[in-house]
């Protein structure tokens, strides 16, 4: 047998397992070691035809806690040893500890998560030295070729027994953990009692030792041997009653969770009412003292109501485009830039000092963050989370997804309301609506369609980019109209799949 030579883009096609706005994902049965090694290779590659890495670095590797994630380290770090780079294995960690953990050394790293979707799916997140990987790099992955062992010829699986991943080293968790309790004020959140649901989240530990760490009393709540997908866009009715169940014991300020890989926040209030990302964003900024806030197009338009900021910039969806625009924002001489997204997800472009400490940039999407400066947020205003809300303009937002809907489906149903015929797309789409929200006032189509009717409510449709799922997004005046209006688009965009 002898080695063989594998166009990238061929492999994405046969496999299934493409890029999205949050690297590469698929089926973990189509998550082959085949395919995880050659995009780790291709990776590496394109790192070193860039001189940013060079034979002999380390490469930070860690994951979350699906049942594929070993396996799928296990073949990054074949491919890592294989390049003639050093497989560092910081275990399973947030996505954010690992970045953190290798931009402070100039590393390389990868993260195998699926994030927020059911396990029976997985996906690799790749990091550059400088942080993530952007659109500018994946099109030159999708060029690239790279050369396989010929032990992938017949499909092969790896030795499940971490053949090639080093023994787990503690260093990325602790530094992520002590970035933390050293920038925040000991003692912060003495008298704070906070509920910390566990789930399945590589955070859940961390999370504890952190608000612990700062003076919080903290139970830990719901903690799952089997993987549990917290999609902190689309939260499940499940975690919105356990929610519920624990805060009605009156014992907590707020409750606090996080996705699978640790990326993206929840935070309740006192009542077990969860945060939207959106607006939890806003909150942690204002503490932040942010000057420039970057978001995407589906964010709560409070961000720019509440005057709170010197600029706000709309991206697409998706933590490159962010981190794309904070760039600019940066490369244009603004102060302190900062990014989130609808999920909550949290990234700071430079520094921030407060008198001798500081906390690092960090560029990609964050968790603990946000539970923490809202909590702190609320201290210096002597308020609760539920009295911090009442200080933003009372625009609310709600979201869900139409699983297992094709994404081609999805996007031929958009764009026959998307001509670019502006007068004929506001027709078509109180055709479709217009019973239910009136007449249209605009049409954004930065990423998928975005709606905005007379009555200032929104309608926002756009297909996933990371699993076959259609997206609606929806905002108004009230909760209560909220919750109705996207009820309401669930019932037709379940028949459009028909």
């Amino acid at each position: 047998m002898t080695d063989e030579t594998v166009l990238i883009s061929a492999l994405m096609e046969q496999s299934g397992v493409k890029f999205g706005t949050s690297g590469a994902r698929g089926l973990a049965i189509d998550m082959t070691d085949r395919v995880c090694y050659a995009y780790t290779k291709a990776f590496l590659n394109y790192l070193a035809a860039i001189d940013v890495i060079k034979l002999g670095d380390d490469v930070a590797i860690a994951g979350d806690y699906r049942p594929s994630s070993p396996r799928i380290m296990n073949a990054v770090a074949m491919a890592v040893a294989d390049g003639g780079y050093t497989p560092i294995n910081c275990g399973f960690i947030p996505t954010p500890a690992v970045a953190h953990y290798a931009m402070a050394r100039s590393q390389a790293s990868v993260m195998v998560t699926g994030s927020h979707i059911p396990d029976d799916r997985n996906g690799i997140k790749f990091y550059k030295p400088s942080g993530e990987v952007l659109k500018q790099d994946e099109s030159q992955l999708y060029s690239s070729s790279v050369v396989l062992p010929d032990c992938f010829n017949a499909e092969c699986q790896l030795d499940v027994e971490m053949a090639a991943l080093p023994a787990e080293s503690a260093l990325a968790e602790q530094e992520y953990i002590q970035r933390y309790l050293n920038f925040f004020p000991a003692g912060c959140l003495q008298g704070r009692r906070v509920g910390v649901y566990q789930h399945s989240s590589v955070a859940r530990d961390m999370m504890v030792t952190i608000f612990e760490g700062l003076g919080a009393e903290v139970t830990a709540l719901g903690r799952s041997l089997a993987f549990i997908p917290v999609d902190t866009e689309a939260i499940r009715p499940e975690d919105v009653q356990l929610a519920a169940d624990w805060a009605s014991s009156g014992d907590f300020d707020c409750l606090i969770s996080t996705d699978g890989d640790g990326d993206r926040p929840l935070i309740s209030d006192a009542k077990g009412h969860w945060l939207r990302g959106d607006v939890a964003g806003i909150l942690t900024a204002r503490y932040l003292e942010a000057t420039h806030v970057v978001t995407p197009v589906s964010s709560n338009s409070a961000v720019e109501k509440c005057n709170w900021f010197e600029q706000v910039t709309r991206t697409r969806i998706g933590s490159p485009f962010v981190i794309a625009a904070m760039d600019q924002a940066v490369a244009r001489g603004a102060k302190n830039v900062v990014g989130y997204e609808a999920n909550g997800g949290f990234l700071i472009a430079r520094d921030i000092v407060r008198g001798e400490k500081t906390l690092t940039a960090l560029p990609t999407r964050d968790a603990v963050i946000v539970p923490l400066t809202i909590l702190l947020l609320a201290q210096q205003g002597n308020s609760s989370v539920a009295e911090l809300l009442e200080t933003l303009p009372e625009r609310f937002t709600y979201s869900d997804r139409l699983k297992a809907f094709p994404t081609e489906i999805a996007h031929a149903k958009i764009s026959s309301l998307n001509s670019g015929d502006e007068s004929a797309d506001k027709k078509a789409v109180e055709l479709l609506l217009g019973d239910i929200f009136g007449a249209v006032s605009s049409l954004n189509d930065t990423d998928g369609l975005r709606i905005t009717f007379a009555n200032e409510e929104v309608v926002h449709l756009r297909p996933s980019g990371n699993a076959p799922e259609l997206r609606c997004y929806n905002e108004a005046a009230s909760a209560q109209r909220v919750a109705e209006m996207n009820r309401e688009c669930m019932k037709i965009l379940q028949e459009w799949r028909q």
